[in-house]
């Protein structure tokens, strides 16, 4: 048989499909929440900028409390932020924040969004902001959300000025408050009401807050006590929040939980202010829909009549419901209590049912096979229909399963939506109006199931996903992969050449099909020579691969630019590389990226060859040196403790490293022995807390928040005639030309006078700032200390960050 595809149901009116997720299966007191959830008719929209900005415990309150639909709009995926569990940044890294966001919803009960507004790293206020975000794009995102959630009221984390703390956090702010006036205008954005209709909430509050030194709060604000206590849960909200924040773990948010009394703080914005309550003189029960009174008191009814130990028996009860729900006239609430009622009939009568490909990868244009399970856990009454269009008519019995198999072509590739397209440095290119907000993509396969349960009869959607069982970590559920027929990947994102001096480019081709051949054309700038001009591939068996390489050799004349591959085949031509990100705490997340790289010419002497690496947090640091020349050693704390350090020209420590590494304090007084002896020691940038050793230096110096985010902001050499900036390299102002995102963050302050103060720089209106990178002789030795973003830098291949950084480790003997 075959299944047939499904399109993916009207965005919002039905919750999201998490991928990997399969049948939800309830226990009794979730069922019990959801009776009574679906007896509450109201919305509430939490609006900011990041991941991690959101209020979870409010965001818990609102959901399993008041049993309010409840959202969170992040306008960013928090692509401009760091990493402290691996080195994927920027784009890679807003892919697993948004993984990290959407474990937060599951956990308090929230559901999550997004614009299409790229988190480009610090800003100091919202016009810095706005001259990188196209500002009306972001709007119209914004109130693309709020037609479609339809909330009552919307909430604020920040507020606009510059106790926001951030120029995004104050944006956010300017965004939701213009969102709540335009969404209400049909003359704002008429091109989104050829899908959806104009939508005035009540009012837009900001949740003022009293912390980082700074409150906002007072006695005459709206306040809320939201630090119950749920008995059904058995959990209160403070406890729900902290889980829901832990799971931010690439930020390092491990919350200790709360318990008790909490009040939240709330300041009026617009529309009709309220003095006691967030949804004062809204109505959020039956009553607001014509005709809904007596189901509210059906649902009543139900609620109180159930029976923990016998969920099954109030399926009857939720059956009549729904049919009284079905002779309501077509509407968002009629929508979307229906799909949340049906779920709960699912559960309750222990109903499971699921799809699962027997394969996790698949090659655009193959059938895949599937195969669907179905299981009734009660005594009641229950018909299997249908799967997938397909008549599979039969009685199910209490603990039995039923299997089908049956298959789908494979139709898209499953890259992220918004990532298809090349995009500018301040937002995404979406061109699909309804998948904005979406937190990923729609399911690529939605299998529809149907059932006769109690004499009424119900449909579900499934998504096909692909399940396996680890040795360790059990039964293993991943999205279902839809791959080109073949990827070529470059190891790379940016390749440094110095002089006229080649350099092999290594790809890595895979093939996602059988008996897959075809050629590999490399596109290079003006003045390059590639060898070979093409490379033909025949893979025998789906899953092969083969490394490959091509020798690129610059010229005087070469310009630098983009080293692209071209992927020939008899489906067609392709240009995809392969990326597979892979942590326990989100889904694997596999990605197809353009297959190129940027190629640049650098200018560069180098000094030394032998440099030690002591990890933090995370970077390509170490690769970006081995793109020139240098052999980097990984250091343990054993080598650190038990080795001659003296082999090594420089060691370098990874980003926070005195932030992440408890051990450090242990290995400090050798490194400081190293520097005295006669070696160079780099130190990348830490944050004030938490700092695991007070002392990193030979001499005493503070850690601010001080940064420098204007990329381009003009610096100043304060020591023109210093070493670290005239060997081997001569560093002249061109060399800060190109950089990307920010100049610097966490800079230093209140340090020793036997630091040289390198460079100053400041942003526009801003004092000048000398504490970015730090410079000292140490006995023999030199220590360096710099909050100079390299490690953004160079994995871009900017030349000049190179030729500064290799002048920092390397000391004229």
């Amino acid at each position: 048989m075959n299944f047939r595809q499904l399109g993916f149901s009207i965005f919002l009116l039905i919750p999201l499909i998490v991928s990997g997720q399969t049948s939800a299966q309830y226990n009794s007191a979730e069922i019990k929440l959801g009776l009574k959830k679906l007896n509450v008719l109201g919305s509430a929209l939490y609006i900011a900028a990041h991941p991690d900005d959101e209020n979870t415990r409010l965001l818990a309150f609102l959901a399993k409390e008041k049993k309010y639909r409840t959202g969170y709009l992040s306008l960013t995926r928090g692509d401009g932020g760091q990493n402290l569990i691996g080195n994927e940044q920027s784009e890679l890294l807003g892919l697993i924040r948004t993984q990290e966001l959407l474990a937060a919803r599951r956990t308090d009960g929230a559901e999550q969004f997004f614009s299409r507004a790229i988190d480009f790293g610090f800003s100091k206020n919202s016009e810095e902001t706005f001259r990188i975000w196209d500002k009306e794009q972001i709007l119209a995102d914004a109130v693309w959300v709020i037609r479609k959630f339809r909330p009552d009221v919307i909430i604020t984390r920040f507020p606009e000025d510059a106790r926001a703390g951030h120029g995004q956090h104050a944006a956010s702010a300017i965004i939701a408050r213009e969102a709540f006036l335009a969404a209400a205008d049909p003359k704002r954005f008429p091109e989104q009401l050829k899908f959806v209709q104009v939508w005035s909430a009540k009012r837009i509050v900001w949740n003022t807050y009293n912390f980082g030194g700074l409150n906002t709060t007072s006695d005459d604000q709206l306040k809320l006590d939201v630090g119950a206590f749920n008995p059904l849960l058995g959990k209160g909200y403070g406890e729900i929040a902290a889980e829901s924040r832990t799971n931010h773990k690439s930020q390092g948010f491990g919350s200790a939980k709360q318990r008790g009394q909490s009040f939240e703080y709330f300041s009026h914005t617009k529309g009709i202010s309220a003095k006691a309550d967030l949804f004062e003189n809204i109505n959020s029960n039956w009553n607001r829909i014509p005709g809904g009174e007596e189901i509210g008191k059906m649902i009543g009814l139900a609620d109180k009549n159930f029976n923990a130990d016998n969920p099954s028996a109030s399926v009857p009860a939720m059956i009549s419901i729904l049919k009284s729900l079905e002779k309501l006239p077509d509407g968002y609430w009629k929508e979307l209590k229906s799909k949340e009622l049906k779920d709960l009939i699912a559960g309750a009568a222990g109903l499971w049912f699921e799809t699962y490909a027997t394969q996790p990868v698949h090659s655009l244009g193959d059938s895949i096979k599937l195969r669907s399970e179905v299981l009734i856990q009660s005594g009641l009454p229950v018909r299997f229909l249908s799967v997938g269009g397909k008549y599979q008519s039969a009685d199910l019995k209490n603990g039995f399963s039923k299997s089908i198999e049956g298959s789908i072509i494979a139709e898209s590739i499953t890259e992220p939506y918004w990532l298809k397209e090349k995009h500018p440095n301040g937002m995404f290119m979406i061109s699909d109006q309804n998948l904005v907000g979406h937190p990923e993509n729609p399911a690529p396969v939605l299998i529809n199931f149907s059932f006769n349960i109690a004499g009424k009869e119900i449909s579900y959607q499934r998504p096909a996903v692909f399940k396996y069982t680890d040795q360790v970590r059990g039964e293993v559920y991943q999205p279902l992969i839809i791959a080109p027929p073949v990827t070529a990947s470059i190891a790379d994102k940016a390749y440094v050449f110095t002089g006229n001096t080649a350099k092999l480019i290594q790809i890595q081709l895979k093939s996602y099909r059988d008996k897959n051949t075809g050629t590999v054309i490399p596109n290079i700038p003006a003045g390059w020579k590639v060898e070979p001009e093409k490379i033909e591939f025949n893979f025998a068996k789906k899953g092969e691969e083969k490394a490959v390489q091509f020798k690129i050799t610059p010229s005087d004349g070469s310009i630098s630019g983009v080293f692209a591959l071209n992927i020939q085949t008899s489906q067609g031509n392709f240009n995809r590389g392969n990326r597979v990100i892979n942590y326990e705490h989100i889904p694997l997340q596999t990605l197809f990226p353009l297959a190129e790289a940027r190629i640049e010419r650098v200018d560069l002497l180098t000094g030394g060859k032998k440099i030690g690496y002591l990890t933090g947090a995370g970077d390509l640091i170490p690769e970006s040196l081995q793109q020139i020349g240098y052999q980097v050693s990984i250091l343990t704390e054993a080598e650190i403790m038990n080795t001659d350090l003296a082999q090594y020209d420089a060691i370098i420590s990874g980003l926070r490293a005195y932030n992440v590494n408890e051990r450090l304090n242990l290995m400090q007084p050798k490194l400081m022995d190293y520097v005295n002896n006669g070696g160079t020691y780099l130190v990348q940038y830490n944050v004030n807390n938490p700092l695991l050793v007070q002392n990193i230096g030979p001499y005493p110096f503070k850690i601010s928040r001080d940064r420098v985010t204007e990329e381009n902001a003009a610096v100043t050499f304060l020591e023109k005639d210093h070493p670290v900036l005239n060997y081997p390299n001569k560093i002249s102002q061109k060399d800060f030309d190109g950089w990307i995102q920010e100049r610097g963050l966490y800079f230093t302050t209140d340090a020793d006078a036997k630091y040289s103060r390198i460079l100053s720089m400041n942003d526009p209106g801003e004092p000048a700032k000398d504490g970015s990178l730090l410079v000292a002789d140490y006995g023999k030795g030199r220590f360096v200390y710099t909050s100079l973003v390299f490690f953004r830098e160079l994995p871009a291949g900017i030349p000049g960050a190179y030729r500064l950084f290799v002048n920092l480790i390397t000391k004229k003997r």
